[in-house]
């Protein structure tokens, strides 16, 4: 790249910090190096024209883990593990919704659902530890988190219950990335789009940043790439493919909040008088590890069969438009937050919680140099 003497100077030149990535994490991390360091020079480098990986693309759920998904979560976590994942997952909506407003970010507290299919027993299971999960969780949100309820809004062939969680919400996911891009960059911190960092390497006093673009020194090295952690450090983190749908607007749609089916491995909401559907990744776990940003017949045939026979039986509707994300996941939920060495530091591996727990990690991440 071309870069002249004023390109240099002005975004290249005694940079304190440098975030890879332009997501939630990364954005929030930003904001809160600015606040802890208020004359630092901050740059931000973004691979994406826009945010690539999951910030941009997710679905928009303002929640902290359906009852069926905590169930499973115990099989893997200790009773206190998963109790403080659901608390951070608490503290970083709240933190969310501080620093941008719900009316920026649409915000609704409409609740969540969880739908359970026929043939399924998980629904029994769930009811017999409903009571012992609300009182697990007692001690966060001071009131029971999970009721049963009638399948008010009509839904076919599933079960005649749902399991509700009143705390749930959802957001406007692209209102909330605009906003927060334009926080950032009103604090006089720098993003460049378009930029991949292909390696780095360290001395004892910074880091020397090579990109596809050009090569330029940094302070301190902050990676905030999530799903995309392994192509700069030496994480255990894996790329998972999220595949998504939304329908064309529905006359007189009814329905009204987040609903998960099938242990939180489909989930849908409303936006905008439309249905946005994603999930399947469990139909092809091994193929849905990938870094790319396609779809598969496979998943969005069964997307459109669910719409088919649970959601729109009786309503005929249009897809509008696919697309898909890639998220961070590993062998535990809980995030990745650390000082790698000397002057690198990472906080990724976010487990398909990045609206829950992204400004969190954000400032955890922060936090790693201010103290």
């Amino acid at each position: 790249m071309n870069l002249s003497y004023w390109e240099i100077k002005s975004w290249l030149t005694n940079v304190d910090f440098t975030i890879v990535g332009s997501g939630i994490v990364g954005l929030n991390c930003a904001l809160n190096l600015k606040e802890y360091f208020p004359k630092a020079n901050i740059l931000i480098l973004e691979k994406g024209i826009l945010p690539q990986g999951a910030s941009t693309k997710n679905a928009g759920f303002a929640c902290f883990g359906s009852l069926s998904e905590i169930l499973d979560d115990l099989k893997s976590h200790t009773e206190a593990e998963v109790v403080e994942l659901v608390k951070k997952r608490v503290i970083g909506l709240q933190l969310l919704r501080k620093t941008l407003g719900d009316k920026t970010i649409n915000y609704k507290e409409y609740g969540g659902y969880e739908l359970f299919a026929k043939e399924d027993d998980l629904l029994e299971e769930c009811l017999s530890k409903k009571a012992y999960i609300n009182k697990l969780l007692q001690p966060i949100f001071k009131d029971k988190v999970f009721s049963a309820n009638p399948n008010s809004f009509k839904f076919q062939n599933i079960k005649n219950q749902y399991i509700f969680n009143q705390f749930e919400g959802q957001i406007d996911t692209g209102s909330m990335m605009m906003s927060l891009t334009q926080l950032v960059q009103k604090k006089g911190i720098k993003i460049l789009n378009n930029i991949t960092v292909e390696s780095f390497s360290e001395d004892m006093n910074a880091v020397k940043i090579k990109t596809d673009k050009f090569k330029f020194s940094t302070s301190n090295l902050l990676v905030a790439t999530n799903g995309f952690a392994s192509q700069l450090l030496d994480e255990k983190v894996k790329p998972a493919r999220a595949q998504v749908l939304i329908t064309k607007p529905i006359k007189d749609l009814h329905i009204k909040g987040t609903f998960h089916l099938d242990k939180g491995y489909y989930y849908f909401r409303n936006i905008d008088n439309r249905i946005l559907l994603g999930g399947g990744r469990h139909l092809d776990f091994k193929g849905e590890e990938t870094m790319v940003f396609n779809q598969t017949v496979l998943i969005q045939n069964k997307l459109e069969e669910l719409l088919k026979m649970i959601i729109f039986p009786e309503t005929s509707f249009e897809i509008d438009h696919r697309w898909s994300g890639i998220m961070g996941l590993g062998n535990q939920k809980k995030a990745i937050v650390k000082q790698v060495s000397d002057h690198v530091f990472c906080g990724v591996r976010l487990g398909g919680m990045g609206i829950a727990i992204g400004s969190l990690v954000g400032k955890e991440l922060a936090d790693l140099i201010s103290v």
